[in-house]
């Protein structure tokens, strides 16, 4: 996972920006928001989403099969219990580790682009960063992860009998189910999120849609006051 040294810098103060080159910064700004929304909606991203959850599928059915033994009442099954209990914690604590770390990333990398959107405004490099490839495919995908997982967790409540079907095995299936439905939850967010963030990038912000077109609203630098014209001093 990317840490928060490998992030492009936040945009220059909107008083900086003022004093530097106007091609510097837009090309500053196409190239860390197409990298930010490759971040933020990459397929990888999708990937790693439906991999946290696949170990917390994996210490659930740990814990699952804990509760299954306990239920057995054998004494030596008891053992087995409390082992299957402590491999199921074991697995549950670093994927909820995971899990925050990257809600933290997330929220940076959402920032970032929210900072970058309205550090100025290219009407061809905003339209390409609705990326609608890839955000049907997480739509897609958390739709049918979504209807998956509520169909196993209602029909494990549906179907259970009570001479056959153990109050474990049904929280089991049951869990199983929630954890599908939650991941497909945080990937339809996602997807709403970055449809809202690109109409935000293609909105005129503040007083730059009443300017006229060709009129330059750059103030004039100061006598002897250079100019940087190979960086738009990101971040500074």
């Amino acid at each position: 996972m990317p840490s928060r040294r490998d992030l492009p810098p936040p945009p220059p103060p909107a008083h900086l920006r003022d004093w530097l080159d106007e091609s510097v910064v837009r090309a500053d700004r196409a190239r860390f928001l197409a990298d930010l929304s490759r971040r933020s909606l990459g397929l990888g991203r999708l990937a790693l989403l439906w991999l946290v959850a696949a170990v917390f599928a994996l210490g659930w059915t740990f814990v699952g099969m804990a509760v299954m033994t306990f239920e057995s009442g054998a004494g030596p099954d008891h053992l087995s219990g409390a082992v299957f209990a402590v491999m199921g914690l074991g697995v549950l604590g670093p994927a909820g580790y995971w899990f925050v770390r990257g809600a933290r990333q997330e929220r940076r990398v959402h920032r970032l682009l929210c900072a970058w959107v309205v550090a100025g405004r290219d009407p061809g490099t905003d339209a390409v960063l609705r990326a609608p490839g890839r955000s049907l495919v997480w739509l897609v995908a958390s739709l049918a992860l979504g209807a998956v997982g509520l169909w196993t967790a209602f029909a494990a409540a549906a179907g259970a009998r009570p001479d056959t079907d153990t109050v474990g095995q049904i929280a089991y299936v049951m869990g199983l189910g929630m954890i599908l439905w939650i991941t497909a939850l945080l990937g339809l967010a996602k997807a709403a999120t970055h449809y809202s963030w690109s109409l935000r990038a293609r909105t005129p912000r503040g007083g730059a849609a009443a300017v006229p077109s060709g009129v330059s609203t750059r103030r004039r630098g100061r006598p002897g006051t250079a100019r940087p014209a190979n960086s738009s001093l990101a971040g500074v």
